[in-house]
């Protein structure tokens, strides 16, 4: 690992950089680059086959540096930062004293490759909140779906708020985006049976086989799904709801239908 001297300024063009990738998602996108902050996050990046160009760490914070995992992947380019500086570009209050810079990955429907013959997916059509996102994503990761697609994305996936809400989920889980109807094309090609939650046509979601190829689909929470889902649904599923309100939590919603599926498949 090459490591250069300690950067205390924070005009300095690497720690300009960081911000901008940051806090601009056109900067994310023009540059295919973005940032991930602290030791498990990192490592999930890692593990999840992305590429890091650069480590950032704080001497200060983080001493025994040159001891963790991270730090033996001898073809990052390794930067100390003063805590000054550190604390400039951090965005966590209580931090760890590390961060890097990462590639993105291309997630179109084209490089998604479904490995299980009778795979689980999770659609998530227009999610826009990152807190709700990172929390699908979590709950994808821990249920160990085949597949997370979202469906008219509204928010950048490298966004910081979905990498700390979703604990470094993003990393972990397959993901595809595209349009709703791509998405539908791309479920119907293989055989993949459609389970839209819904209010209307409905049918308890206890009720309901998950076995075979199953797509399981979300919506917002204030307008739920289009049309276009509902239509091409094979079935409309329901949690039914024994207080006043008619719908909970996309997240939480999410998490009942898809553990119930694993429920079925014997998981």
């Amino acid at each position: 690992m090459e490591e250069i001297k300690l950067i205390s300024s924070a005009q300095n063009s690497l720690i300009k950089k960081v911000i901008l990738l940051k806090e601009k998602s056109r900067e994310r996108k023009k540059t295919g680059l973005f940032v991930v902050e602290g030791q498990r996050e990192i490592e999930m990046v890692l593990k999840g086959g992305y590429s890091i160009n650069t480590l950032l760490y704080c001497p200060d914070i983080l001493p025994d540096f040159s001891q963790t995992a991270i730090s033996k992947n001898s073809e990052v380019q390794c930067v100390q930062l003063s805590k000054s500086v550190y604390e400039k570009i951090a965005y966590r209050e209580s931090t760890e004293g590390i961060l890097c810079i990462a590639q993105t990955k291309d997630q179109t429907l084209g490089n998604l490759m479904l490995e299980k013959k009778n795979p689980l997916i999770l659609v998530a059509e227009a999610p826009e909140k990152p807190g709700n996102i990172g929390a699908l994503l979590r709950t994808a990761d821990a249920a160990a779906v085949d597949a997370v697609l979202i469906a008219n994305p509204r928010t950048d996936l490298y966004n910081p708020n979905i990498i700390r809400s979703s604990v470094g989920c993003v990393f972990t889980n397959t993901i595809g985006m595209g349009t709703t109807s791509e998405i539908i094309a791309f479920l119907k090609d293989r055989n993949i049976q459609i389970f839209c939650a819904a209010l209307t046509a409905s049918k308890n979601y206890v009720d309901c086989d998950f076995n075979s190829s199953t797509a399981i689909v979300v919506g917002t929470e204030s307008s739920g799904l289009t049309d276009d889902w509902l239509q091409s649904s094979d079935q409309n599923i329901i949690i039914p709801m024994q207080g006043e309100i008619d719908s909970m939590n996309v997240s939480v919603s999410a998490a009942i239908l898809i553990f119930e599926a694993k429920r079925q498949r014997g998981f």
